[in-house]
């Protein structure tokens, strides 16, 4: 849960630092602003795709300990 809290967190900076480089004419900032959003979407997805397969994996193993 500290992870989508980290990830969110990282997207929202990565929001403001476009939109302060976008309002200033600040390139530099602004496509740091967008890469720090991508990166904050990636690690959302991946931490997303982690808590599937660790459902999947306790469901298994409920199943076996039947």
């Amino acid at each position: 849960m500290a992870e989508e809290k980290d990830s969110k967190l990282e997207q929202a900076k990565g929001n403001v630092k476009e939109t302060v480089g976008n309002a200033t004419g600040d390139k530099d900032l602004e496509k740091e602003g967008k890469n720090d959003k991508f990166a904050g979407k990636a690690k959302e997805k991946v931490e997303q795709a982690s808590d599937k397969a660790n459902d999947a994996i306790d469901n298994l193993s409920d199943k076996f300990k039947k």
